[in-house]
């Protein structure tokens, strides 16, 4: 993995423009195409997954179907480029953040046109008339540089990881379970016959497929919480239980449930190469002149890819300002905090700052304990510091906002998401 973070994003950086008698025409539907999403959207997906149902048992997430996160997704982020491309302005963290998601995935650029095909029905056949010829041709010229980009960018995924497009599912063997919590399982992973797994960037994550009882092929991201290089990885699965209770109910997560109950030394996976975004090189790398200071800012099970990042500072003796902040529900909850604690006594510059909403008085670590929620105020952020940003959605919107105001450049905050949407952070 040689080719770096700046070159690939240049891909992404200047779209072909829009023809300029389109751009007033998605000025004005782009509000009517939003206020009929959420009737295009079930359409589309009856549609596309009536004509190809394998789409929906080996690729899609058949959870986040069920509550409608992956239909607003695609939704959004058509018409959130559409809005960037007329006002002129960058796409390039939402269209890296999904252009991974696919890699990882495996998404070949013939899927674009079965996307496109589906969607355009649907469009029609919700706003009937309504889609003139002048209207469809705008919005088809929006989809069609938005997937140009996004063929362009995975493409180049793949070829740095030195393979065809799409080819990026291996075999991985478990060498290791621990059950950290009652929800959390950490599992090591190894390549089969003792052979080594491929390297990553630090942060970066691999997704786990796994066959279920009705023979539907399944995938779930899951950040690799170790430093590369020891030809082995290790994810922390948390177990997402079902409930149907309440507005916000949700169903049981099938691959999270299956890793939990069967996943055993020995157990065979079907893993793929990895992939991601919010990775260390953003902010330099090595002790060169370009490494900057690093904030790693965390909630809940968003802990993983930080380990990730501080066990490569520590095995590389990094010598930069490493700020390490977390946020927990409780002392027992908090997965990782003894390895957190060791990599981090490594270091040779790092502060550590954990917050607990229950029991803080009950822990002496990691690092100085506050009760609550994470407080920025409480710590001194280091001058030009990139900041990476992992945890739920309310954490991640809340914390960004207060970075921001304390003076942190929009581009210098790196966030991911466990969410189909993540890019809207």
């Amino acid at each position: 993995m040689t080719t770096s973070l700046t070159s690939l994003e240049t891909i992404l950086a200047h779209p072909r423009e829009l023809s300029p008698h389109h751009v007033p025409i998605i000025r004005e539907t782009l509000p009517v195409i939003g206020a009929h999403i959420d009737e295009i959207t079930p359409v589309f997906y009856r549609t596309m997954f009536g004509n190809h149902p394998e789409l929906l048992r080996d690729t899609f997430n058949r959870g986040n179907q069920k509550l409608g996160a992956q239909q607003r997704a695609l939704a959004a982020s058509i018409a959130t480029f559409a809005t960037l491309l007329v006002d002129g302005r960058s796409p390039v963290d939402m269209l890296a953040r999904i252009g991974h998601k696919h890699a990882s995935l495996g998404i070949t650029a013939d899927q674009y046109q079965v996307v496109h095909d589906n969607l355009f029905a649907a469009i029609v056949e919700v706003l009937g008339e309504a889609i003139t010829p002048e209207i469809a041709a705008a919005w088809d010229e929006v989809y069609w540089i938005m997937a140009g980009v996004l063929v362009d960018f995975e493409n180049a995924l793949y070829a740095e990881a030195r393979v065809e497009p799409g080819d990026v599912f291996r075999t991985a063997v478990v060498l290791g379970r621990e059950d950290v919590t009652d929800s959390v399982t950490v599992l090591t992973l190894g390549g089969p016959d003792g052979d080594d797994l491929p390297d990553f960037r630090p942060g970066q994550y691999t997704s786990v497929g796994v066959v279920l009882p009705d023979g539907a092929r399944q995938l779930r991201q899951y950040s690799l919480s170790t430093a590369p290089g020891s030809g082995t990885w290790r994810i922390g699965v948390r177990r997402v239980d079902g409930d149907v209770s309440g507005e916000s109910s949700c169903p049981a997560g099938e691959v999270s449930g299956w890793l939990h109950a069967h996943a055993r030394v020995g157990t065979t996976l079907q893993v793929t190469l990895p992939f991601g975004d919010l990775v260390l090189d953003a902010a330099g790398t090595g002790a060169g002149p370009d490494a900057a200071p690093v904030v790693l800012c965390s909630a809940g099970i968003g802990i993983t890819p930080m380990l990730g990042m501080i066990a490569h500072l520590s095995a590389t003796d990094d010598p930069r300002r490493v700020l390490i902040l977390h946020a927990d529900r409780s002392p027992d909850q908090h997965v990782l905090a003894d390895e957190v604690a060791g990599e981090s006594s490594l270091l040779a510059d790092a502060e550590v700052h954990t917050w607990y909403e229950h029991g803080a008085d009950t822990t002496a670590g990691p690092g100085a304990v506050h009760h609550g929620v994470m407080d920025l105020s409480s710590v001194e952020l280091p001058a030009g510091a990139h900041v990476f940003l992992c945890g739920p959605t309310g954490f991640l919107q809340s914390v960004r906002a207060t970075f921001i105001e304390a003076g942190v450049p929009e581009q210098r905050i790196h966030a991911e998401l466990f969410a189909p949407n993540d890019w809207l952070v």
